[in-house]
């Protein structure tokens, strides 16, 4: 009995290091990425987490810490909001970065924001904390015309004040490839936004948007008071 319960252990600790072979420090697991290698992966993810060999994010998500001459670093906001989408395309933006605009706006937010086709609400990933959106459309990495547009979209998050911080925003639009951003606000903006820009944009620039945007803008002119 002795014998086959230490060939039991022996055998159970071979398939947690092959397991163990297949994980790369500083990588992303989903649970479902690791049946192909375990058949009793539920076990041996709490062997994994207990030895500190796996730290769980969320629900069915896992990293594997990559050692470094400061400590264990954690995986990357890419690779984490990989995991969690299922590979689904996402862009990653922050408040922060309409910082690089030169529009007035100077505060550092504690905040990151994954505008993505599947999920909307708050979710906690490890120690980070994630706004998550959902938006028809949005550019594969973060441009100056989509920031300008996303800015105003989030016009009423900002701390600054917003009258100048618009003034600003207009005077950066007059340098940009007008085609080009009439184009973003047209597929980023929101109806509030494509509003704004339509007012404040050169002549003609109007008819970038769409007919029924348009169509919608002139009834809200047009309509009594």
């Amino acid at each position: 009995m002795k014998k086959l319960a230490f060939l039991a252990i022996f055998q159970a600790m071979g398939k947690l290091d092959e397991l163990k072979k297949h994980l790369k420090p500083g990588q992303v697991y989903r649970r479902a990425d690791l049946v192909c290698w375990s058949t009793t992966v539920d076990r041996h993810l709490k062997q994994l987490v207990g030895s500190g060999t796996l730290k769980k994010l969320s629900g069915g998500i896992y990293t594997y810490p990559k050692k470094t001459a400061f400590g264990l670093a954690p995986a990357s906001d890419e690779d984490v909001v990989s995991a969690l989408l299922k590979d689904a395309p996402f862009l990653l933006a922050s408040p922060n970065a309409y910082n690089s605009l030169g529009v007035g706006t100077t505060q550092l937010y504690d905040k990151t924001v994954v505008y993505n086709h599947k999920r909307h609400g708050e979710f906690q990933l490890g120690s980070r904390r994630f706004t998550f959106r959902v938006k028809p459309r949005f550019p594969k990495s973060l441009t100056r015309e989509f920031l300008l547009v996303d800015l105003v979209n989030n016009l009423d998050q900002l701390a600054e004040a917003k009258d100048e911080v618009l003034k600003r925003v207009v005077e950066c639009v007059t340098e940009l490839d007008q085609r080009r951003f009439r184009r973003a606000v047209r597929d980023y903006g929101s109806e509030r936004t494509k509003k704004f820009f339509e007012r404040m944009l050169p002549s003609g620039s109007s008819s970038s948007l769409s007919t029924k945007d348009s169509y919608n803008t002139k009834r809200t002119e047009l309509a009594p008071v």
